[in-house]
């Protein structure tokens, strides 16, 4: 059974009643995986094949296969969005060989919906942001920044996106650290902007078109999602990452409640290399507004049992790393 973090002290009860044309959504959320495809240890290292038989290792791939499917079905007749918080790139091997591509493979078999830029996506350049970009099955969005100068990402990243789901309209925004230019390698054709104004004009342009739920898929920080959350109108829900925050109403070492509420705005984060998988609860009234929130993390750990298919393609896309791992960096004299 699944290691579910949740706590009933979590529900955020806003209605009394429920309307007939309540509507539930189901969010499920990563951010910051890192490309941790193989588990992680306690520690968020490599984890060995031994360790992870003996059930001390956490996350990966085929864990996150199982987990994903697990909370599908949890979810019953409810309608599910998957989105990520940023920064699938760099932090193993497995990105120096493979860039983009092997992130790219398994977000497109876990069935993403939507994803904001990370600051590590610029780590290569444009050009390898979009290689991944053109691999992918969904909206990549990145709101605070513009990209009409780069040729490569001018056609490819947008700003917002309308997805639909159960026959609702959901708007997603994408927001990346407004001090990418400084962390990573955007190049100069560039430019990113204020988190909270560009959120807000692309509320104000999702709302003319008549999308009342909005979530905002967030790769700024805890601290900037607040602020966020503070300072513009309209926004729903804000999944964020970057800062690698554990929100949870039960794990000692978290940081904040989940969702943290700020200005009526549900903020949620899942740590960080896909040791959890946030699980939100949503019902929006007929007019778009959160009348309930509830869940939290559930701990990708030796409960969750690995999906073989997905284990298999990660043992064969490790193959070409043994050598570089095994490599003599220097023979001593």
């Amino acid at each position: 059974m699944l290691t579910r973090l949740l706590s009933s002290g979590a529900i955020l009860a806003l209605s009394a009643t429920a309307a007939a044309a309540d509507f539930d959504l189901t969010i499920l959320h990563t951010n910051d995986f890192h490309a941790r495809f193989e588990p992680i240890s306690r520690f968020d290292s490599g984890c060995s094949e031994e360790d992870n038989t003996a059930g001390e290792c956490f996350g990966g791939s085929a864990r996150l296969v199982t987990g994903v499917e697990a909370a599908r079905q949890r979810a019953g007749n409810k309608p599910v969005l998957l989105v990520d918080g940023g920064d699938q790139f760099q932090g193993t091997l497995f990105y120096t060989y493979y860039k983009g591509a092997l992130a790219a493979e398994m977000m497109n078999k876990l069935g993403y919906d939507g994803m904001t830029v990370g600051n590590h996506e610029f780590d290569d350049g444009p050009e390898v942001l979009r290689e991944f970009v053109g691999a992918l099955d969904f909206p990549i969005l990145m709101s605070n920044a513009d990209v009409s100068g780069e040729p490569l990402l001018a056609d490819v990243i947008r700003k917002s996106v309308v997805v639909e789901k159960g026959g609702e309209k959901i708007g997603l925004i994408g927001l990346t650290p407004q001090d990418t230019d400084e962390l990573a390698s955007p190049g100069p054709n560039v430019i990113f902007t204020d988190p909270s104004e560009a959120v807000q004009g692309e509320v104000d342009k999702l709302t003319e078109m008549g999308v009342n739920k909005i979530v905002v898929l967030s790769h700024s920080g805890y601290r900037v999602d607040q602020r966020v959350a503070e300072n513009t109108t309209g926004v729903d829900v804000i999944v964020g990452g970057h800062s690698n925050t554990l929100l949870s109403n039960t794990a000692e070492d978290a940081v904040g409640s989940y969702p943290t509420v700020v200005n009526g705005v549900q903020i949620v984060q899942a740590y960080a290399y896909g040791k959890y998988l946030g699980e939100l609860n949503v019902t929006f009234d007929d007019g778009g507004n959160v009348t309930a929130a509830s869940g939290d993390l559930v701990l990708m750990d030796a409960s969750v049992s690995e999906d073989e298919a997905t284990k298999a393609r990660i043992g064969e896309a490790a193959a070409p790393l043994d050598e570089i791992r095994n490599r003599v960096v220097a023979e001593a004299a």
